[in-house]
């Protein structure tokens, strides 16, 4: 194109150039700005025009022109990034986008950037965070005009509703499943420390239901991704007195340590110990026996947490209650 060097990115300036435009005029094609009478055909030309050169108006200058970012600066944990933490991204992604926002992701995991060079780069319009960080540092955000500061687990902050999404009822759901035919359950807790945070109230849904059926507390036992952890753990909870004959797990990958344990001992779900885990991953089904599941409409939290955000931004009132999803079981061989 002429009147661009090589390398410099390309200004409404050189659209308007290259349409035979004024920059206003460029200005307000681009924006879509209303109440402006502009000739189809000269809509058409600057369209073309900007087309042609790759023209993309920078993030700074649209912050200038609606009053804040269009992005959503999404916080992610030191987590495993498997198939669901994988899947709830893309589908935040999709919620905001419906929304006019772009969701960006920035994780925590070693040597990842302080996060505060992050939101001071990027400025973004909110932060959604899935799990809690400190209050200072939400403080600061707030401090330099970032007035949207949400958690789906944990608090952030002072004013802050606590958790966004609820974790208790799935492993009220996974105990509901196997109460009316185990009088002792167990429970797979997942051997990475910073998993505590889904864990615990998981386990804590699970400990509700054996009190209210009036059955002992859950044999928790630690479940690790290898075959000698494993293997202990399910020796152990068939030793117990009485002996473990249901276990509920953090997740389906747990799930999957305890069956493959049980079947390196010579045993089968569910005649030796039944089994449900979370999440419904596409290998659960594959198994032998195939994993009964605990499923979550991942895609309605998506949809919600972007409904919260977008209304918070909009000085509209949130409710109080939980994003709510639905949830059921999966029933396959293993429960």
């Amino acid at each position: 194109m002429a009147g661009t060097s090589r390398g410099r990115r390309v200004t409404s300036g050189d659209v308007a150039r290259e349409a035979g435009v004024s920059r206003a005029t460029v200005s307000y094609v681009l924006n879509d700005t209303p109440h402006q009478k502009i000739a189809e055909a000269t809509r058409r030309r600057v369209w073309e025009a900007a087309a042609r050169l790759g023209y993309a108006p920078s993030a700074a200058a649209r912050t200038l022109r609606t009053g804040r970012s269009d992005i959503v600066l999404g916080l992610l944990p030191d987590w495993p990034i498997q198939h669901v933490l994988g899947r709830l991204i893309q589908q935040l992604t999709n919620a905001f986008a419906e929304h006019e926002f772009t969701f960006l992701v920035h994780s925590a995991a070693h040597p990842a950037r302080p996060l505060r060079e992050i939101w001071r780069a990027l400025t973004p319009a909110a932060v959604l965070a899935l799990n809690e960080f400190p209050e200072s540092e939400a403080d600061a955000m707030r401090a330099a005009g970032i007035e949207v500061v949400m958690t789906m687990h944990g608090a952030v902050g002072r004013d802050l509703r606590s958790p966004l999404v609820a974790e208790e009822p799935i492993g009220a759901l996974q105990a509901r499943h196997l109460v009316p035919a185990h009088r002792r359950i167990g429970y797979a807790y997942p051997d990475i420390a910073r998993l505590d945070v889904l864990a615990q109230p998981r386990l804590a849904g699970v400990r509700q239901v054996c009190d209210e059926h009036g059955l002992p507390e859950p044999d928790v036992r630690t479940v690790p991704l290898e075959m000698n952890g494993a293997v202990d753990a399910v020796k152990g909870w068939l030793a117990a007195d009485p002996p473990v004959t249901g276990i509920c797990a953090f997740n389906d990958d747990v799930a999957m340590a305890v069956l493959m344990a049980l079947q390196s001992l010579g045993l089968r779900a569910p005649h030796d110990l039944a089994v449900i885990g979370v999440d419904d991953i596409p290998t659960s089904a594959l198994l032998r026996p195939s994993l009964t599941t605990v499923v979550r409409d991942t895609d309605a939290i998506a949809r919600g947490l972007a409904r919260r955000i977008v209304d918070a931004l909009d000085h509209q009132a949130t409710p109080a209650a939980l994003v709510e999803a639905e949830l059921r079981v999966q029933a396959r061989d293993s429960a």
